[in-house]
């Protein structure tokens, strides 16, 4: 089985720590996107399974080892040092996969084998057990309040706080920098979906309209871009740019007319498959 993991970690300016956690990932680490400002990193993994399991173990227990949550300022919302790590089913060359079925015991395995092996509360997301599920912001919201950790101790770790763990389909994170944080803020809510998430933030000096693609192949990186572009026309701003989080799976880059792919800051080498030479 294929498995993609695009890891998230609370440091996106040390690096002396960032070149520990890519030699730990190995060779299925494809690509490192890091963020000073919002003082993040995502790493992206991808190969067979069991290989993608193991190097994501490893670079859990460096993330672990190395980061301090204590003291740790940066724009985006976290709850840990190790802070999200998704598995995703993935077949190089095809649209997303929605069938979780065979990615669910990954992230189960690995929520518990971090909450056995460092005392860190691990909260699930995507598919639950009875036909249930669970997003990534409603544990934002709700994580040690109405949500219970599903392994490990019900307080976070002193110095790695706690990981959300899930299930989902492959997403495109993508941002458009805007000329406000009052339009950012603006505009954020009006776009926000099911097929988008979207949060305006305050980036160092600048501003930008964050979002996550949920199902790219209903609303891609450039019906999103347009409809940004509409909001901050109406909210009297302007766009500064784009910029396109991590990789993006080759059939959602193909579903944009090349013509629009340098306004939208993409190419062909920033997809999974580019990565993995298929």
């Amino acid at each position: 089985m294929f498995l993609e993991c695009v890891v998230n970690v609370s440091e996106g300016r040390d690096e002396r720590v960032l070149s520990g956690l890519t030699a730990t990932a190995g060779s299925v680490l494809l690509d490192l996107h890091r963020d000073p400002d919002h003082h993040r990193s995502v790493l992206t993994l991808a190969g067979e399974d069991d290989e993608v399991d193991q190097a994501v173990r490893a670079l859990a227990a460096e993330a672990v080892a190395r980061i301090d949550l204590r003291s740790h300022q940066g724009v985006h919302p976290r709850a840990g040092a190790l802070d999200v790590v998704p598995f995703v089913p993935y077949r190089p060359g095809r649209p997303p996969e929605y069938d979780l079925s065979m990615t669910v015991p990954h992230r189960d395995d690995f929520a518990r084998w971090l909450s056995a092996r460092f005392g860190i509360p691990c909260f699930l997301y995507g598919p639950l057990p009875g036909g249930q599920s669970r997003t990534l912001p409603q544990l934002r919201r709700h994580a040690f309040r109405a949500i219970a950790p599903d392994f490990g101790p019900i307080h976070p770790h002193r110095t790695a706080g706690a990981t959300m763990v899930g299930a989902r389909s492959a997403l495109v994170a993508y941002n458009v920098w805007v000329s406000s944080v009052a339009v950012a803020r603006r505009v954020a809510p009006l776009i926000r979906g099911p097929a988008v998430r979207a949060l305006g933030l305050a980036v160092g000096e600048r501003a930008q309209v964050s979002c996550n693609l949920v199902d790219p192949t209903t609303l891609g990186p450039a019906q999103l871009y347009d409809l940004v572009v509409a909001g901050v026309e109406a909210a009297g701003g302007t766009i500064l740019g784009t910029e396109l989080v991590g990789l993006v799976p080759q059939s959602v880059l193909h579903a944009v007319p090349p013509s629009r792919w340098s306004e939208l800051g993409l190419s062909a080498d920033r997809t999974v498959e580019s990565r993995l030479g298929r």
